[in-house]
């Protein structure tokens, strides 16, 4: 069996904002998409940092739309990406085995990789959540006999 890459199993293309961003336009992308994470990117187009949803919710006011909310829990929202991005970007390229990755990502206690160009320019994500469906198909395929076919006679 040839050895799985991440190109293999990331996504691609990549939601990325930049530096300069608003907490208030972040939080709108993870609101209107199914994005866990987004790759911040630099003026020259190289990967910066990444924000995660988690990463949103701590610097997200509890009391933004609530009647208690004040003006200093809005003033969050005003902050920029360059403030709450996780700085430490660990990346790989397209070409990193699946169980590298996976390893760099248990080592980091990190959930996702950006996928990086020789340029460090965003050209995928992997995620644990790739790695752990995958995981999961190839279990599958290996367990069930059926698995894949549609059970209909040629």
């Amino acid at each position: 069996m040839p050895t799985l890459i991440v190109e293999n199993i990331m996504s691609s293309p990549v939601e990325t904002i930049s530096m300069d961003d608003s907490v208030e336009h972040i939080r709108d992308i993870f609101e209107r998409s199914s994005y866990h994470h987004l790759i911040v990117v630099g003026d020259d187009g190289e990967c910066a940092g990444v924000i995660s949803d988690r990463d949103l919710l701590k610097n997200l006011s509890p009391f933004i739309g609530k009647l208690s909310e004040r003006t200093t829990d809005l003033n969050c929202l005003k902050r920029r990406a360059h403030q709450i991005m996780t700085r430490q970007l660990v990346a790989v390229r397209k070409n990193t085995s699946l169980r590298a990755a996976a390893r760099v990502m248990l080592d980091h206690k990190i959930s996702c990789l950006p996928v990086v160009d020789a340029h460090k320019r965003c050209v995928g994500i992997v995620t644990i959540r790739d790695v752990v469906r995958w995981t999961v198909n190839e279990l599958e395929r290996e367990t069930d006999p059926g698995y894949g076919h549609s059970g209909l006679a040629a």
